[in-house]
């Protein structure tokens, strides 16, 4: 391979990232802080080391009405089932390749990058757990995202998916049904085939590309859970189980540092309202931490300070330019779209509405929602045109928490939320009426002029109806706009809309 290939291939990403281990194992803790982890092999972020960020968790509590208070409880916490995470191939580092001469050891380069390479194709070959996704992807982030006029709005429905994946093993009967149904899954044997495809294309730490899914269940010390049902869990969906004192200050605080390492940092706000009280059976928790560049990154020297109009009036942010001398611009007829990519990964799409129309609107939009699920948009979107575009995008950091009981219940999900009608019987027979008490989504998305974090971007830009007239075209989000981070295989990571930048 050609040095200067390898080096541009090289180009922006960072090198030295250390890796820790967190969570390797928590086994019986007793009597002290529940605060030494050792054993699950995950990894651990001490920074998050440029401003574009994406991370997100998904909390779901499932509890009963009622208590038997026992005998006084000792601090513990300890591994009941334990996931094994991949090791990628890390991407090399071309500047250990160089001696003190300046020579440059081609042939160690090369054979590391082979193997980086070897670990990329074998992630890209999996297919088929894609399929019948859509229906899902529609109709969540309608049911997340909808609402809130004027507000941010962040999204994500692979977590989600991966959160109710595992609920749905967790119940059975028509609560296991409601969950099959919206996820697109004729049985749970389906479901956990194609959830656990997804994890394995999804997953990526390799040093080039950041890309973490994780999960974890917490367990009531005091009940006895099914070992089967908790292995299935490590198996397929990557989640360790832990088992502690509910409505202890050390489990909680254990329960958040899990949160925060596993989403980088990013929501420690959100973060710092998961407690897990006396009351509880079980909570489990499914993250993802995303981080990724810019293929050709933002020139600091060409950010502007202009003004930005919100539904709320105006405001100067600073704007981020980009000349992009050939550049697919796609249109609908209430919106207008670019994709900027992101290095190793997919893209981050912008969605333009035509002015008069919100990106609420666009929810509501079925050609508008088809342009965001087509994976392959330049093969498959008739209104497209290659063009000069001096792209214009406001640097933004939004955020949101969101309890997701009224959209789950709007999706469908019904049963669990009631004592009466909920089935728990996989996870435990051991207490009688539990129930979902809680289910919170928290997500967060930042970009700059270096790129975001997460494993893709996609971003929606909305402008013009019709074909555009001439080969150059201003694309300025200057107004509220809807945008989307995509996967390698064209999944939306993250979807959000973005009013107050």
């Amino acid at each position: 391979m050609d040095k200067k290939i390898k080096q541009g291939l090289k180009n922006g990403l960072e090198h030295g990232r250390k890796r820790e281990r967190l969570f390797d194992g928590i086994t019986d803790i007793r009597d002290g802080l529940v605060g030494q982890a050792a054993g699950e092999k995950r990894p651990f972020w001490k920074s998050w080391q440029f401003a574009g960020a994406a991370a997100v968790f998904a909390v779901v509590v499932a509890g009963v009405l009622a208590m038997q208070s026992g005998k006084k409880q000792t601090v513990a916490a300890r591994a009941v089932a334990k996931a094994e995470y991949p090791d990628n191939a890390p991407y090399p580092d071309e500047q250990a390749y160089f001696d003190e001469n300046g020579n440059f050891d081609d042939a160690g380069f090369s054979k590391e990058y082979d193997a980086w390479w070897e670990d990329v194709k074998a992630r890209r070959e999996l297919t088929g757990y894609e399929e019948g996704l859509d229906s899902y992807f529609t109709r969540s982030i309608r049911a997340f995202l909808s609402g809130q006029e004027g507000e941010n709005r962040v999204c994500s429905p692979l977590n989600i998916y991966m959160a109710l994946g595992m609920m749905a093993e967790l119940t059975e009967g028509n609560s296991r049904q409601q969950i099959l149904d919206l996820l697109g899954s004729e049985n749970i044997e389906a479901l956990r085939t194609q959830a656990s495809l997804l994890w394995r294309a999804g997953y990526c730490d390799d040093g080039a590309l950041t890309s973490i899914l994780a999960s974890s269940l917490w367990l009531n010390k005091d009940i006895t859970f099914n070992q089967k049902t908790l292995d299935l869990l490590a198996d397929h969906y990557y989640a360790s189980s832990y088992q502690g004192e509910m409505g202890s200050e050390d489990l909680d605080g254990l329960f958040q540092d899990w949160l925060n390492e596993q989403t980088g940092g990013l929501l420690k706000e959100q973060v710092s309202t998961q407690k897990l009280g006396a009351e509880t059976v079980m909570a489990l928790a499914a993250t993802i931490y995303f981080r990724a560049k810019w293929s050709s990154e933002f020139l600091t020297e060409n950010t502007t300070e202009e003004v930005f109009y919100t539904p709320s009036g105006d405001v100067n942010c600073d704007f981020m330019h980009k000349n992009l001398s050939s550049q697919t611009y796609y249109w609908g007829k209430q919106f207008s779209s670019i994709a900027c990519s992101l290095n190793e990964s997919g893209s981050m799409w912008f969605l333009l509405p035509d002015k008069g129309v919100s990106p609420q609107e666009l929810l509501t939009d079925d050609q508008a929602m088809e342009f965001l699920l087509l994976k392959d948009k330049s093969a498959g979107w008739k209104d497209q045109k290659q063009m000069l575009v001096n792209l214009s995008i406001p640097k933004f950091d939004v955020s949101c928490q969101t309890d997701m009981e009224q959209g789950l219940k709007s999706l469908g999900i019904t049963d669990i939320f009631k004592p009466e009608t909920s089935d728990f019987s996989p996870l435990t027979r051991a207490v009688d009426g539990m129930y979902l008490s809680r289910a919170d989504h928290a997500a967060r998305v930042a970009v700059d002029e270096k790129g975001v974090t997460a494993a893709a971007y996609t971003v929606m830009a909305v402008c013009g109806t019709g074909m555009p007239m001439g080969d150059e075209i201003d694309f300025v989000l200057d107004r509220s706009f809807l945008f989307a981070i995509t996967g390698g295989d064209g999944l939306p990571l993250f979807v959000g809309i973005v009013n107050q930048p």
